[in-house]
C-alpha cells in the first residue's frame, strides 16, 4: 500500500490555530476568525488585518507562525485610534487600553463590584439582578419571580356541574 501525502497547506487549515490563548480553526477566514477571541469586535478585527496588511479573506491556517505571533503582539498592545479599544481613559490609570480574553472578564467583574460598594444607582440594580439601562420591568426581566396580582381564576361553585359531563350524559340532567 502507498502512504497518501496531504500538502502542507490542506494539514495546516485543518488544524486548530492558537491565538491570543484561543483556539480558532483552520478553516475560517482571519476576518471572522479573530472575532473569537474575547475582546476583539468586527471592527478591531478589519484594523488588525489593515494595519498589519494581511488579506481578511486569507485563512486562518494558512498563516505562517510569524503572522501568529504578529497578530497575538499587535492585539496585546494595539496601536490604533481611541475609539476602538474597549478601555478608553481607565478609573486607575487614565490611558486608553484594550483588554482581551480573561483580562477583560476580571476588569468587567471589579467594574461591579465596584459599582455595588459604592452603592451607585447601577450598582443597586446589578445586585437586584434588574436591568441597569432603563428599560420597562412591569412585563419584562420577570423569571423566577411571582407574577403580581392579575385575574383570579374564577371558583367552581360545589353544586355546579361540569360542561363536558352534562353533555356526555345527552344533556339531562
Amino acid at each position: 500500500m502507498a502512504e497518501q501525502k496531504i500538502p502542507e497547506k490542506e494539514r495546516r487549515e485543518e488544524r486548530l490555530v492558537r491565538i491570543m490563548s484561543k483556539d480558532i480553526e483552520g478553516k475560517m477566514k482571519i476576518y471572522a476568525g479573530l472575532t473569537k477571541i474575547k475582546g476583539v469586535s468586527w471592527a478591531l478585527s478589519n484594523a488588525v488585518c489593515k494595519t498589519l496588511n494581511i488579506d481578511k479573506k486569507k485563512t486562518i491556517g494558512s498563516l505562517s507562525d510569524e503572522e501568529i505571533k504578529k497578530i497575538s503582539e499587535f492585539l496585546k498592545n494595539p496601536r490604533l485610534p481611541a475609539h476602538l479599544l474597549n478601555r478608553q481613559k481607565d478609573l486607575e490609570t487614565g490611558e486608553e487600553r484594550h483588554l482581551t480574553g480573561t483580562d477583560l472578564d476580571l476588569r468587567k467583574d471589579f467594574d461591579i463590584k465596584r459599582l455595588k460598594k459604592i452603592k451607585s444607582y447601577r450598582g443597586i440594580r446589578h445586585t437586584a439582578g434588574l436591568p441597569l439601562r432603563g428599560q420597562r420591568t412591569k412585563a419584562h426581566f420577570r423569571k423566577n419571580r411571582k407574577k403580581g396580582s392579575g385575574i383570579k381564576s374564577k371558583k367552581k361553585a360545589e353544586g355546579a356541574t361540569n360542561k363536558r359531563a352534562f353533555i356526555k350524559q345527552g344533556g339531562k340532567q
